[in-house]
């Protein structure tokens, strides 16, 4: 990618792209923003995904390659947000070699015999490849803070359920992603930001359309009526664990085709600054390939 388009690119990512929650406020961020692009543009969006999905691909091939460094994307959202179809747009042409994707739903009867974090802990994306969290350990500061009834069922000891303990938990996720970060696991972070009544149109669309029925459950209409405790908690979760390493794309996600673009953005952009490239041959190694190419050719 050349340094003109990495530059259009920051230009576009930069409004959703939180490095310090200290001044983060949820509602400065529109749902239904796409940065002046219109949406006669989405023809065009849709081949500058295409462009960042080659790109994507080519940098991971020498993530891949290298095997020194690994990329955690973690995606938040309320339901019918569209973490799903994001995932699978932008990683279209990724090596499933390279790439594996985690779900986090209801934690096991084992995850419970285990501290909150340890689920996540051994879903890491090993050196080389990209781990994608589909939720994550930010559920425990999300759904756990607006429905606390769920300590209850963590085994916690005695003490531990304190008035400060989603705070502790945030602070322990800061120095957690610190501590990935040096150790070579870059972590990106989305929150895709969809409004109320987008959410009630794509609930509405699973109902009216057949063959999306397997997508709609009962309890995604409950939730809603915590609509503001969840925006609250995500804000105060961006605010807390936003950092220049480890930042937060709080990306909006009533149009699914920008919500996609700045993704696939976010990903190349993450990518390119890792300053990628094929492990460099040395001369014993070249002596040797030139011997195999000989044994080749004479059998």
């Amino acid at each position: 990618m050349d340094r003109q388009m990495l530059k259009q690119l920051a230009s576009w990512l930069d409004p959703y792209r939180v490095t310090d929650g200290s001044k983060f406020r949820l509602a400065r961020i529109d749902p239904a923003d796409t940065a002046g692009l219109k949406s006669e543009s989405k023809r065009q969006a849709s081949q500058r995904l295409a462009d960042g999905v080659r790109w994507l691909a080519a940098e991971q091939d020498k993530l891949y390659a290298q095997d020194r460094r690994s990329l955690l994307l973690v995606f938040q959202a309320m339901d019918a947000a569209g973490k799903d179809g994001t995932i699978k747009h932008v990683m279209s042409g990724v090596n499933p070699q390279g790439c594996q994707v985690v779900a986090f739903k209801q934690p096991s009867s084992e995850d419970l015999d285990h501290d909150w974090m340890w689920r996540c802990w051994k879903h890491l994306p090993e050196r080389g490849r990209i781990g994608i969290f589909n939720r994550s350990y930010y559920e425990e500061v999300l759904v756990v803070r607006v429905h606390r009834a769920i300590l209850e069922a963590q085994k916690l000891p005695s003490g531990a359920v304190t008035k400060k303990i989603f705070r502790e938990r945030l602070r322990d996720i800061a120095r957690f992603e610190d501590y990935l970060h040096r150790n070579g696991t870059t972590v990106l972070k989305f929150y895709l930001h969809v409004s109320k009544d987008e959410q009630k149109k794509r609930f509405l669309e699973r109902l009216d359309e057949p063959e999306k029925n397997w997508k709609f459950s009962a309890g995604d209409v409950k939730e809603r009526a915590h609509w503001d405790d969840y925006m609250a908690a995500y804000e105060d979760a961006i605010r807390a664990t936003a950092t220049k390493d480890s930042p937060w794309f709080v990306v909006p996600a009533d149009n699914k085709w920008f919500t996609r673009l700045i993704v696939a953005g976010a990903i190349v952009e993450a990518l390119e600054k890792m300053d990628l490239a094929y492990p460099v041959i040395t001369p014993a190694q070249r002596a040797e390939l030139a011997g195999a190419r000989e044994a080749l050719l004479a059998g």
